[in-house]
């Protein structure tokens, strides 16, 4: 039937896996992650050493650890980029199953690590985030409903997953992890804008933010704070915002050299959070601008791929990977510029923390496979044969 309506496409009998995903793959954004990925262990060399001395640990511990990580984030991003479409459905379903019962027993089991949020579990040889590896499966299981919803007779698909999406964010908030909670929401807004939402609707949503911030403001201290901090005129050089401002400042055009730093002596997260503001230190605007270059690639290239998607749940589950990781890079430095309220959120590939790379290594592997090119899997060669008929 496919090829009746469609016509048929020259198919490579036999082709093997590896030359077949080579070839089908985004090559660039692949680059582009790789690039991020040996970025984050340079800066990890110049960051880390400080935080191993103080906890007795070798000066290159955390880089070791790091290696490891995205070692196994490399390993599960480049399965994951050869599964169909189907396959990658199907480990989202499961992934997601699995993190939201953790985030479900996180108040009972879950430790804070002194931080005031109730967000990992505590392995003894490293921690486990649920939410890190909760937001790749919920793009995807979301995406799966609202494509559903479009099929004539389909379901309520884009209720179910709005139902969906407030329940993983009340969850987050009561961590409190406003942060998360945002970027899932805002992950489900992208995805149901591109499914056609009306503009009422969404504004709507924006002002239900709104009114839930104010009353998170009024209700929690740890939210409280992180606003009032933000908002002030004047910065505390003795906060990690101010230490991550006045490394900037000192960074300049070309940094102060490499291993010159004085921010990651000071700043107990400079490793993690406020690795931008190392690497601004260092080596100076110039470093900054490549690592958002790499960032704005790979999100921009696999919209472009998508665009000419005509696979409706391929496109939105795309689209709501690809706009997630770059906002989450967007939030991590507008964080360390003032120019959004602290979060706690990593930048993607090159912050440390085991959880953050290899979720971002997973999501990244299925955002490669949605965007790899398919037979008859763009729009413009169904237009271009309903002309040619």
């Amino acid at each position: 039937m496919t090829e009746m309506v469609y016509g048929a496409v020259p198919v490579r009998d036999g082709e093997p896996i590896l030359p077949k995903w080579w070839r089908t793959l985004d090559v660039w954004a692949l680059s582009c992650i790789l690039m991020l990925f040996g970025v984050g262990m340079l800066l990890g060399l110049a960051a880390s050493p400080p935080l191993a001395a103080k906890n007795g640990f070798e000066p290159f511990h955390y880089v070791q650890r790091q290696a490891v990580f995205g070692s196994l984030a490399m390993i599960a991003m480049m399965l994951t980029s050869m599964m169909t479409p189907t396959m990658v459905r199907r480990l989202a379903v499961l992934g997601f199953m699995a993190a939201f019962v953790g985030l479900i027993f996180l108040p009972f089991f879950g430790t804070d690590f002194g931080k005031g949020a109730m967000r990992w579990y505590s392995l003894g040889f490293g921690s486990l985030q649920p939410s890190e590896f909760l937001k790749p499966g919920f793009v995807v299981i979301a995406a799966w409903m609202m494509a559903a919803s479009l099929e004539i007779n389909g379901p309520p698909g884009k209720a179910w997953s709005f139902g969906l999406c407030i329940t993983i964010v009340l969850m987050l908030a009561l961590q409190p992890d406003f942060g998360q909670a945002a970027l899932v929401l805002f992950g489900w807004g992208v995805m149901y804008f591109v499914a056609g939402a009306p503009m009422v609707l969404l504004v709507g949503m924006a002002g239900m933010v709104v009114l839930a911030g104010s009353v998170a403001y009024s209700n929690s201290e740890h939210f409280a704070r992180r606003i009032d901090g933000f908002l002030s005129v004047e910065v505390d050089p003795t906060t990690q915002l101010g230490y991550a401002t006045n490394a900037i400042r000192e960074g300049g055009l070309f940094g102060v050299g490499v291993g010159e730093g004085e921010v990651k002596w000071s700043l107990p997260d400079a490793h993690t959070d406020f690795i931008i503001a190392v690497a601004a230190e260092e080596y100076g605007l110039v470093l900054v601008l490549c690592i958002i270059a790499l960032y704005a690639t790979i999100v921009v290239r696999s919209l472009l791929r998508l665009v000419r998607e005509r696979d409706p749940f391929i496109r939105l589950a795309g689209t709501g990977l690809a706009c997630m990781f770059g906002v989450q890079a967007i939030i991590n430095m507008g964080v360390a510029v003032r120019l959004l309220p602290a979060k706690g959120m990593t930048l993607p590939f090159v912050s440390y923390g085991g959880s953050s790379v290899i979720a971002s290594g997973i999501a990244l592997g299925m955002l490669l496979a949605f965007t790899r090119t398919r037979p008859q899997g763009e729009i413009s060669a169904m237009l271009s044969r309903g002309r040619g008929s």
